[in-house]
């Protein structure tokens, strides 16, 4: 599925559109409204995990394209998510040990669309976000992806600490940008690798970081201290591809 990013209103409609297997990235509820049918959505939205938010009526009827929307809006992604295992697979189908990015809270649309088009041509085998504050699969980062959505598989998880040890499990080491790192050009970014990427302003949280196994840096002369997210991450991204080119 592929397109602008869909606005789902009406109770019918958006319970449908949870039983059908649609990818629902958040569901708006009208505050205090608590009826059997939408409990019965609220229900399906937590079975699935969506971002569940309750908002005013004012706030609906701003967000309401029908001004039908009976006190419910869900929307959904603009292109289907993939899975951590589906990432694996390509690894191995192609012979290569895993390359992973992982995005911890990136909400800039522009940047989630320029690093999933980083690591398609970087090598990456997927690109890995979290469900809550973080911008997920819209139009506007299909368009910077520049068509790379449609080979680089996005897997939205709930907890990507969670997510980590199960691939470390796996093999899998991660390396985070930090910049009280090692500079990257000293350190070793072959074998399974996941590179882990930090919000816009406030850098990679402290539980993902205490997950990483070790801290990179990229060297800097200029009179500022820090990169744009989709910048580092290509950056990064490229030096890992570089190692991985020269130890063939």
């Amino acid at each position: 599925m592929n397109g602008e990013e869909l606005t789902i209103e009406g109770r019918n409609a958006v319970l449908e559109a949870f039983r059908s297997g649609k990818t629902i990235d958040k569901l708006y509820v009208l505050d205090g409204c608590q009826d059997g049918p939408v409990r019965t959505i609220v229900r399906e939205a937590r079975k699935q995990k969506t971002l569940l938010q309750y908002v005013s009526r004012e706030r609906l009827d701003s967000m309401s394209e029908t001004k039908k929307h009976q006190g419910v809006i869900a929307k959904a992604a603009a292109y289907d998510y993939g899975t951590v295992e589906e990432m694996l697979e390509n690894a191995e189908k192609k012979g290569e040990p895993p390359f992973l990015i992982l995005l911890d809270g990136i909400e800039d649309p522009h940047n989630l669309g320029a690093i999933i088009r980083t690591a398609n041509l970087a090598g990456a085998h997927g690109v890995i976000i979290p469900k809550r504050r973080a911008v997920g699969l819209t139009a506007t980062v299909a368009k910077a992806s520049a068509g790379a959505l449609n080979y680089t598989p996005v897997a939205k998880v709930t907890n990507l600490s969670a997510v980590m040890k199960e691939l470390k499990e796996k093999g899998i080491w991660f390396v985070c940008a930090d910049m009280e790192g090692e500079i990257m050009y000293r350190q070793d970014l072959t074998g399974p690798i996941g590179l882990v990427i930090g919000n816009e302003g406030e850098g990679v949280s402290k539980l993902v970081k205490e997950n990483c196994d070790f801290v990179t840096s990229i060297p800097m002369k200029g009179d500022i201290d820090s990169l744009n997210a989709s910048v580092a991450a290509g950056v990064l991204a490229y030096e890992i591809l570089r190692q991985r080119l020269n130890k063939k």
